[in-house]
Formats: C-alpha cells, sequence, structure tokens
C-alpha cells in the first residue's frame, strides 16, 4: 500500500510539474502571499509567432486521454473496492481519485481559464444568442 501511494504520489508530481508543462504547454500550482492568502495560479503557454504549432497534435490527445482515463479508473476501482468489502484497500484507492482528480481538475481551470472568465463568456454567449434570436438574425458569430 505504501509503495502505491509513492507512487501515485510520483506520478502526481511528475503529471503536475514536467508533462503537462512539456506536452500541452499547460502548468498550474498554488501561490501564498505575504498574508497568508492562498492562491490558485492556472496558465497556458502562449505559441510565439514564428512558432504557430508549438504542441502536438497526437501528444496533446495522449495526455488528455491518459489525464481522463485515470481518474475514472480510479473511480472503478473504488466502487470495487467498496463493493467487495476490502476496505483497507480504500485508502490508496481514494488517494488515487484525488490526486489524479486534482490535476485533472487543475489543467482543465488552465486550458478553459478561470471561472471569471468562464462565466463571462458563457454570459457573453447568451446574450448574443438571446439579442440574435430577438432581433431575428440567423448569422452565427
Amino acid at each position: 500500500m505504501v509503495t502505491i501511494i509513492l507512487l501515485l504520489s510520483c506520478d502526481f508530481w511528475a503529471v503536475k510539474n514536467v508533462t503537462g508543462r512539456l506536452m500541452v504547454g499547460l502548468r498550474w500550482w498554488n501561490h501564498i502571499d505575504e498574508d497568508g492568502k492562498s492562491h490558485w495560479v492556472f496558465e497556458s503557454r502562449k505559441a510565439p509567432p514564428q512558432e504557430n504549432n508549438t504542441v502536438s497534435e497526437a501528444e496533446s490527445r495522449i495526455f488528455w486521454l491518459g489525464l481522463v482515463a485515470c481518474p475514472a479508473l480510479w473511480v472503478i476501482f473504488a466502487f470495487s473496492a467498496l463493493f467487495s468489502f476490502r476496505v483497507k484497500w480504500l485508502a490508496v484507492v481514494t488517494m488515487g481519485v484525488v490526486l489524479q482528480g486534482a490535476n485533472l481538475y487543475g489543467y482543465v481551470r488552465c486550458k478553459v481559464g478561470s471561472r471569471k472568465n468562464l462565466t463571462s463568456m458563457a454570459t457573453s454567449y447568451l446574450g448574443k444568442q438571446f439579442l440574435r434570436q430577438n432581433t431575428g438574425d440567423d448569422q452565427t458569430s
């Protein structure tokens, strides 16, 4: 159990600090300021104008497939451990779900942007759709 938790921790660190930055140009971390307040930082690498495609499409798909598949697999393991009454393995499975889920959440926030940006994008989109319906304009933007 200890070995699996240590390997999960190493995987979390490697995906968070190395793989995500190199394969898809995304990274995230927590910063604590002088007042002791915690700030989450989500970054996306901007491609320089001379390099139009710094991230390979195949690498990006492999990264996102692994990032989504691993938490799903750990959730299946969690239900399996729960329904087979293997309580001692629930600690390992819980760590797997939490660490893999944290990476998935962090990278989705990097890709989509902060909640404020997501909310403003959704509000803007809905506002445009409402105006388009009311004015009878059938053009798409």
